[in-house]
């Protein structure tokens, strides 16, 4: 047996490669470097004032419609006693458009600052504005069945408790997760927990993969992912006008206390009919969708639809800036068609996220126009890259027809036609844009040293980017200073000058996404990169039900191959609750994982149970904890077993990305 000192050497090493970049608190958000509308912005905001019918108030009669209560602006605490959710924050948005935002955007803000208790028709009631997402509440013969329980723990329990206000006590008798992204199943334990659900009869319903998917999504690519949804969701951004308004699904990614419990119900077919306490339910699996698992639901009583995430008040991402698997557009077309198909009486029609519609005609018109935009985005993209257009090029030209850019719903709140083609482009041609100067390039910093010299030096192109700065040329501007900055990190008059480019194409943005990615880039030019604070306890909950074969799998790619090169080494790693074994091998600067029995023959081995193992994880367990614990053992070549961590590479969730 090793020393303790030997033992906390691995432990801390291996806590820190398995590293997952859980919940995390937004630091305190920055307002230097902020600026007016230039006139070329005012203008471009103008002109989309003018494209579209702003007058048409149909939306806020139905985001008000059934209006119960409104939601208090209480501020929320996470587990440490920060502000993780302050609804108030969001007072501003009232009355016109400022300059520094786009219309279209503000309006949508508008929308998603209606928060409350709805009633969406007798028996279905629905929290919207406590999260990203909404709860629905659907009333069973003994209680209620709760659709979608959001983000946190925090957050599902002040909407669950604000309900009760006016409902009565909420007795939970059916859990519906309608697909596996995290604003839609992490507040879980705040309404129940698995023993409790066994023994109470409450059936937790979920689409076939959806605890794979839950937890695997973000644990390979945790850190990389992590760090791009802070540009995309604007968590450094103060919330103001010249600052975060609105993501666009909703006001905000809150986070605070992840959890997640397996399903006990499967949806595994292309339809399945259920009932749940007394409530006749059609579950429709659509996998590959909007998510890799996902489902919807029709309610023959209420005549009532709930097209989950699959269809929303806005154009959703067929590739999610933050990075993910693409999506197939096509696919959530025709998912789309079939609902349509269905549903030929429905007279109700509900979402994960925005306000519902009513009324037979307009339901079908609504879903047809979603469905057409998508297929659109990927029959017409398809179609130009057959004639030898890039994405680029593509995207430029691409542009919905009057008759759907006109609707409200279909408009760029969140994905854009421009990175969705992109998106279609990924899905059958790869990166690769068959262009040979783009097979293999010089990597941004080598080639922004040479573009610079190229364009005569730095003052020149500060020269000649600040011509077309007072022309309004922001995105050309933004590709030129990109190479000064790489090349010249230090040099403050680029940066400003590049800030200020990117905070315009902000206040342009109708995307929520593209404005915050904007902003935080010229945030991170004025101020230097901002420091994330991860709170990984605040997920442990989560993490206790994430599949040890993830976490193997997290390990194997933070391993750094120049370091590993030559090494031949074999350990076992043995979770001992769980008499589950994972034999790791090295070679050729790989590593292999399979759960299978204890090698005898293995260089080393550690025995650990799941428990210390996810404290470890979140910081919980301290020096003295591990020296003392008998939940950790060490057996064969400690050397060797320290070699093998020493192999990992550091994670990384604070990298540079407007700086080289």
């Amino acid at each position: 047996m090793p020393s303790n000192l030997n033992v906390l050497n691995v432990i801390l090493v291996l806590a820190v490669i398995l590293f997952l970049g859980g919940c995390e608190q937004a630091p305190e958000p920055s307002t230097k470097g902020q600026s007016e509308a230039s006139s070329y912005t005012i203008a471009s905001n103008k002109r989309m004032a003018e494209r579209l019918d702003f007058n048409d108030q149909q939306d806020f009669k139905d985001a008000q419609r059934g209006l119960v209560a409104r939601a208090p602006n209480n501020e929320l605490l996470n587990q440490q006693g920060n502000i993780m959710w302050n609804p108030g924050s969001y007072d501003f948005v009232s009355g016109e458009a400022p300059e520094t935002v786009n219309p279209s955007l503000w309006r949508q803000a508008k929308l998603n600052n209606i928060r409350g208790l709805f009633k969406v028709e007798e028996g279905i009631y629905q929290l919207r504005g406590f999260d990203l997402a909404n709860i629905t509440l659907i009333k069973s013969d003994n209680g209620w069945i709760v659709v979608d329980p959001l983000t946190t723990s925090e957050t599902t329990s002040a909407a669950i408790q604000f309900a009760e206000q006016y409902l009565g006590d909420i007795t939970v008798t059916g859990v519906i997760f309608t697909h596996s992204h995290a604003d839609h199943f992490g507040g879980i334990l705040a309404i129940t927990n698995a023993q409790e659900a066994k023994s109470q009869g409450i059936p937790l319903i979920a689409p076939v993969g959806f605890m794979e998917e839950a937890t695997s999504e973000n644990i390979i690519a945790g850190p990389a992912m992590t760090r791009r949804g802070h540009y995309m969701f604007g968590n450094a951004l103060d919330h103001s006008p010249t600052g975060h308004v609105d993501s666009g699904l909703g006001k905000q990614v809150v986070f605070g206390s992840l959890s997640i419990v397996p399903p006990s119900v499967l949806i595994d077919q292309p339809q399945m009919d259920i009932s749940v306490d007394g409530v006749d339910f059609e579950f429709f699996n659509m996998p590959g969708s909007e998510a890799p698992a996902e489902l919807t639901f029709y309610l023959p009583q209420w005549k009532a639809f709930c097209g989950a995430e699959i269809l929303s008040h806005v154009m959703h991402n067929v590739l999610t800036l933050r990075g993910a698997k693409v999506r197939d557009a096509l696919l959530w077309s025709n998912y789309i068609g079939q609902s349509i198909d269905r549903l030929a009486d429905v007279e109700v029609f509900f979402n994960s996220h925005h306000w519902p519609t009513w009324g037979h005609d307009r339901i079908i018109t609504q879903m047809q126009q979603q469905q057409d935009m998508y297929k659109f985005t990927h029959d017409q993209t398809v179609r130009l890259a057959n004639l030898g257009y890039t994405p680029r090029e593509i995207a430029e030209q691409l542009k919905l027809p009057e008759s759907l850019a006109k609707n409200f719903h279909v408009r760029g709140y969140y994905g854009t036609l421009s990175h969705n083609s992109k998106a279609v482009y990924q899905h059958y041609f790869g990166w690769y844009d068959g262009n040979p100067a783009n097979l293999n390039p010089l990597p941004p910093n080598q080639s922004a040293t040479r573009y610079v010299e190229f364009m005569g030096g730095s003052e020149a192109i500060l020269q000649r980017a600040g011509q077309s700065m007072s022309q309004g040329e922001y995105r050309w501007v933004g590709e030129v200073l990109n190479h000064l900055v790489f090349a010249e990190p230090d040099n403050v008059p680029a940066r400003e000058m590049l800030a200020e480019a990117y905070r315009q194409m902000g206040y342009q943005a109708e995307s929520g996404p593209w404005r915050d990615i904007y902003l935080s880039g010229a945030a991170e030019l004025i101020t230097g990169t901002v420091k994330e604070q991860f709170l990984k306890v605040n997920s442990k909950a989560f993490l206790q039900e994430v599949p040890l074969e993830e976490f193997m799998t997290a390990l194997s790619v933070n391993l750094d191959a120049v370091k590993a090169e030559g090494k031949v080494l074999r350990l076992n790693i043995l979770f001992t609750e769980r008499d589950q074994n994972f034999v790791l091998t090295l070679r050729n600067s790989v590593m292999y994982h399979r759960e299978a029995a204890f090698d005898e023959t293995a260089d080393a081995s550690i025995k650990i149970t799941q428990a210390m193992f996810v404290d470890i994880l979140v910081g919980e367990v301290g020096i003295s904890d591990i020296i003392t614990s008998d939940q950790l053992a060490i057996e064969g070549s400690t050397l060797k077993l320290l070699t093998f961590f020493s192999l990992m590479g550091e994670s990384n969730d604070d990298f540079q990305i407007v700086l080289p």
